[in-house]
């Protein structure tokens, strides 16, 4: 038995010393034998020398929208008093009458605009465009040309032009798409003028309004940075898609703090629509002045919930005077939908036609009964 172990440790020594040998002197040979070890996948369609795109790109969308957004120059000449006036406002007043105390002086502006059909209408922001003595359009290829306010709506903000060139690129609206929030959004236009730019959000929030920006306000929200200059451009899905016209942002600075509002396409085609046909927009009215019901009113009232509105005025004469509305009627639905609030209620009057009869649910002295209106035709507030 101890031979055959003596046997066995010779053969191992002798063995490792060859491995030692063969290591040392000619490792190719332990190397493991190609055939026997799996090829490494490589895609013909990658090769190293290929840059390799982002997984996320949104710039079809942008190649896309980009031709049909413009940016809009407008000049006006404005009264400026030729010295400094006094702090007193009576004596500024004296001084502004006083017959060459004040010069006139150009006033150039800034903003965007988006070409929605390709006969040359474009969709704008009225605030850029207010007043303009002169208005120019500088398309993304290059091109220059004066445009024509063909119409306005002060009351939404926005504002129709009109060109006349050759192979206008129009961006499509979203259509039947619900905007959603969370939805990623792109904002295009020339914010400060330094030309034009798109930047990236998402949906903040729908159905903004109480901001004091417009008289029928519906804001789409969007944290996607928009700046002066910005206002008129496009706000679009990630198809490329018109979503919005951006017209306003929230700012202590002046600068973009991530909260933005644009008017939805949807209202923006609408009003579009009404001025190229119309020249001007006509909305539904009933001469009232609605007020929301707060928790007091509600419990003043005894009414079991604090939705709906109370009339806090009727213009004499006008047609809810002559249906029998009076002050003090607090309107709980029109046309069988639910009245919510005064914003949401005037919403609902606005895309009413003239002369059409409409059936408010509205409770009085405790007691609810239905009253037939005919709607009358809004008063313009503003001239643009």
């Amino acid at each position: 038995m101890h031979r055959f172990w003596l046997l066995f440790a010779q053969t191992v020594t002798v063995c490792l010393g060859i491995l030692f040998i063969v290591a040392t002197l000619r490792p190719e040979w332990l190397k493991t034998s190609p055939q026997t070890t799996a090829p490494i996948a490589t895609s013909p369609a990658t090769p190293a020398s290929k840059t390799i795109r982002p997984e996320v790109s949104y710039a079809s969308a942008v190649a896309m929208a980009t031709p049909a957004v413009v940016n809009v120059y407008t000049r006006k000449l404005i009264e400026v008093p030729a010295l400094p006036l006094p702090d007193d406002p009576e004596f500024s007043r004296l001084f502004r009458d006083i017959p060459g105390f004040s010069r006139r002086k150009e006033s150039t502006n800034l903003g965007s605009g988006v070409i929605v059909r390709s006969d040359g209408y474009i969709l704008t922001n009225y605030h850029v465009v207010e007043a303009a003595d002169a208005i120019e359009v500088a398309l993304s290829d290059g091109r220059e040309t004066r445009a024509e306010l063909v119409g306005a709506d002060p009351e939404s903000d926005l504002a129709v032009l009109k060109i006349n060139l050759p192979g206008l690129s129009a961006i499509a609206f979203n259509g039947e798409h619900e905007v959603q929030v969370g939805d990623v959004v792109l904002a295009i236009g020339n914010p400060f003028g330094v030309g034009q730019t798109t930047t990236m959000g998402i949906v903040s929030a729908l159905g903004r309004n109480r901001l004091g920006i417009n008289i029928y306000e519906n804001f789409i929200q969007t944290d996607a940075a928009i700046n002066p200059g910005n206002s008129g451009g496009a706000l679009i899905d990630t198809t490329g898609r018109l979503i919005g016209i951006n017209t306003a942002i929230y700012s202590e600075t002046g600068g973009s703090l991530g909260i933005g509002f644009a008017i939805p396409a949807q209202a923006a085609a609408t009003v579009l629509e009404q001025i190229i046909k119309n020249g001007t927009v006509t909305r539904g009215w009933l001469g009232i002045e609605p007020q929301d019901i707060t928790p007091e009113l509600a419990k003043a009232f005894k009414l079991e919930r604090d939705d709906g509105v109370i009339i806090a005025s009727v213009l004499r004469n006008g047609p809810a005077w002559r249906a029998g509305i009076r002050v003090g009627d607090i309107v709980l639905q029109l046309n069988g939908q639910e009245v919510m609030d005064s914003i949401g209620f005037l919403n609902q009057i606005a895309p009413l036609a003239p002369r059409e009869d409409v059936t408010l649910l509205i409770l009085r002295d405790g007691k609810k009964r239905d009253v037939t209106v005919q709607v009358g035709t809004r008063p313009r507030i503003r001239k643009p």
